[in-house]
C-alpha cells in the first residue's frame, strides 16, 4: 500500500507539473501516418508538427517457451514490483544490474535467493575489479549464484515452481552438461535485459530507421533518419538511465527553441550507480576501455 501510495503521488506530482507548464495531456497509443509533414494519430485524431519526440522508453526482455518450457511462468522487473508478499524462494535470471539489486533486496527481506548467470560473473560490462568484487560480495551475502548456468525448462507444482537447470563448464570442451533443480520456488524473476517500445508507432513506415535490436538510429544530436523527428531515452539504446533522458530532451529542446545549434549530451562522463549490497558507482572509463583509448 505504501508501495503504491508512493507511485501514485509521484504520477500526481508529474501530471500537476504539465498542467502548471500549460502542457496538453493526450491519451492513447499514438501511430505515425504517411502525410508528408510529421503527424501521428491518436485515438483517431491527426496531430501535425514541426517537431515530433520519439521518448517510448522500453520494456523487460522476456523468454519465450519454445526457447524454455514454461517460461511463462516467471515475471520480470515490472511484476516485482506487483508482488504483495515477499516469496520465500527465489530465483533471479540475469547478470545485469537489474539482477543485481533485485538479488540484494529480496535477500536483505529474507528470501533465499538464487541468481542464474551464463558466465562467470554479474556486472560484465562494468569494469572487470567491480565485477569481480560484486560477485563475490553476493556471495558472502548468502546468495547462491549459479555460474555457467541457463535454465531449462519450468514446472509448477502444488509447492511452487520447480526450475530445471543446466550447467556446462566452458573451459572444459568435453565437458558433460549437468543437470540440477531448484524445488519450491515462489518467484522466478527473469533480468535478461531491455527491448526498446518501436514496434507500434508504425515507424518503418515514415523513414524512421532502427538498428538490428530494434533501436532508433539517431545522430548526437538526436536527429533521426526522418527531418523533423527527434528520439531520446531508452529508445535510443545508449546510457539506459532516467537522468541521462532528461539531459537529452533538455539539450534538444536548447537547440530546437533556445538558438543553440550546438547543444547535445555529452555520452562519455555519465555517472552510474547501481544499488547493489554495498553500493556501486562508477564514471567514465573501464580500465579495460581506458588502455585501449590510451
Amino acid at each position: 500500500r505504501k508501495r503504491d501510495a508512493y507511485v501514485s503521488r509521484l504520477n500526481q506530482i508529474y501530471r500537476s507539473n504539465l498542467d502548471k507548464a500549460k502542457i496538453e495531456s493526450i491519451h492513447g497509443y499514438a501511430r505515425f501516418t504517411d502525410d508528408p509533414e510529421p503527424t501521428v494519430e491518436v485515438n483517431g485524431k491527426k496531430y501535425t508538427a514541426a517537431h515530433i519526440l520519439i521518448s517510448t522508453g522500453g520494456h523487460p526482455s522476456t523468454v519465450s517457451e519454445d526457447d524454455v518450457p514454461g517460461a511463462s511462468l516467471g515475471i520480470t522487473s515490472d511484476g516485482f514490483f506487483e508482488l504483495e508478499s515477499c516469496p520465500k524462494r527465489s530465483v533471479i535470471v540475469g547478470a545485469g544490474y537489474i539482477a543485481v539489486e533485485m538479488a540484494g533486496i529480496l535477500s536483505t527481506l529474507g528470501s533465499k535467493t538464487s541468481i542464474i548467470i551464463r558466465q562467470g560473473g554479474v556486472l560484465r560490462n562494468f569494469d572487470a575489479l567491480i565485477s569481480s568484487n560484486c560477485t563475490k560480495e553476493l556471495q558472502n551475502h548468502g546468495i547462491d549464484l549459479r555460474k555457467n548456468t541457463q535454465v531449462k525448462s519450468v514446472q509448477k507444482t502444488d509447492r511452487g515452481l520447480t526450475v530445471t537447470l543446466v550447467t556446462k563448464d566452458p573451459d572444459d570442451k568435453d565437458a558433460q552438461e549437468k543437470l540440477d533443480t531448484i524445488h519450491e520456488v515462489d518467484c522466478l524473476l527473469w533480468a535478461i535485459g531491455r527491448e526498446p517500445n518501436t514496434t507500434g508507432p508504425n515507424l518503418s513506415h515514415i523513414g524512421v530507421n532502427l538498428d538490428e535490436r530494434g533501436h532508433i538510429l539517431v545522430d548526437e544530436f538526436q536527429n533521426t533518419t526522418r527531418p523533423g523527428i527527434y528520439a531520446v531515452g531508452d529508445v535510443c539504446g545508449k546510457a539506459l538511465l532516467t537522468p541521462v533522458a532528461i539531459a537529452a530532451g533538455r539539450k534538444l529542446a536548447h537547440r530546437l527553441f533556445e538558438g543553440k545549434p550546438d547543444s547535445k549530451i555529452d555520452y562519455n562522463n555519465i555517472p552510474t550507480v547501481v544499488f547493489s549490497h554495498p553500493p556501486i558507482g562508477t564514471v567514465r572509463l573501464t580500465e579495460d576501455e581506458a588502455i585501449k583509448t590510451y
